[in-house]
């Protein structure tokens, strides 16, 4: 039997995403890069923090929340993802398990009424996570939650309520990854490039050409799929969902999602409800 792999929208074998926490006025200007280079990702926010209207910040004060309305204007048109981070940004994990999961129900339901969507992700605030608090999650709609536990590889996350990020935009091994992401050929198992980190980190280190020079490096290039968090959760779960004859020449989609998968050699597209004859 040939060996299968799974590839992403399109036959690519590489995927990309970004994930920066606080809901904090350097987002705008990290959405305006995003945008201009083609990256997609996850802002993750705490609604029950956000500055008073009106608010003056002193001068030289790094950690800027934006207001609720400078946050629906930052996100709601901008082509990324909104994600909790629970509604007061507590260490959850030390918490009883009913109030912290307060915080990120109430978390959930204002982002939800704000933006008019459906929010299933989340990141850990501080990154602080239990076992108790992850097996409580699922109970309120979250799929995923992003630690920052980092991996510095491009596996595919197999708990996605443990997900490690692939670095920091802060890691001596940035470079490195972002250039053996790009020039590496996929043959076996997809790579998914994941960055993390707080967009007020560019201001409080002068560094904002890191991202910039990070976007303009691995942005635009047409084998790598750009996505939000929640994206390349649905289309991975929906990919695990395939059904396989015992002999592995016949595959049936039961989502309704459009999927690719590479099998000697051969990248086949699977559309939604379809059933293809594969290895023949």
């Amino acid at each position: 039997m040939a060996n299968i792999f799974m590839r992403f929208p399109q036959g690519k074998a590489k995927a990309l995403t970004l994930s920066y926490d606080d809901g904090v006025e350097q987002d705008i200007q990290l959405i305006k890069i995003m945008n201009k280079h083609g990256l997609k990702g996850t802002f993750n926010l705490n609604s029950g923090l956000y500055a008073e209207e009106g608010t003056v910040y002193p001068r030289g004060h790094i950690h800027r929340r934006m207001t609720e309305k400078q946050v629906t204007e930052a996100y709601k048109n901008s082509g990324q993802e909104v994600a909790v981070h629970a509604y007061t940004h507590p260490y959850l994990e030390q918490l009883p398990v009913a109030m912290a999961m307060n915080e990120v129900i109430k978390d959930r339901e204002k982002l939800e009424a704000q933006f008019g969507t459906i929010v299933r992700g989340m990141a850990y605030p501080y990154g602080a996570f239990s076992d108790s608090l992850v097996e409580a999650l699922s109970s309120c709609g979250i799929v995923y939650s992003r630690t920052t536990i980092v991996s510095n590889d491009f596996r595919i996350p197999q708990d996605w309520l443990r997900l490690a990020p692939t670095c920091h935009h802060n890691s001596p091994e940035l470079k490195r990854l972002a250039v053996k992401f790009v020039e590496d050929k996929v043959i076996r198992a997809p790579y998914l490039f994941y960055l993390w980190g707080h967009s007020y980190e560019f201001e409080a280190d002068d560094n904002w050409k890191v991202i910039e020079e990070f976007a303009e490096y691995i942005g635009g290039r047409e084998d790598i799929w750009y996505a939000t968090n929640i994206e390349i959760y649905d289309y991975i779960d929906a990919y695990h969902r395939l059904i396989f004859s015992m002999d592995g020449k016949r595959v049936k989609n039961p989502s309704s999602t459009k999927l690719w998968l590479e099998t000697a050699g051969k990248v086949i597209e699977l559309a939604a409800g379809a059933t293809v004859e594969i290895n023949d």
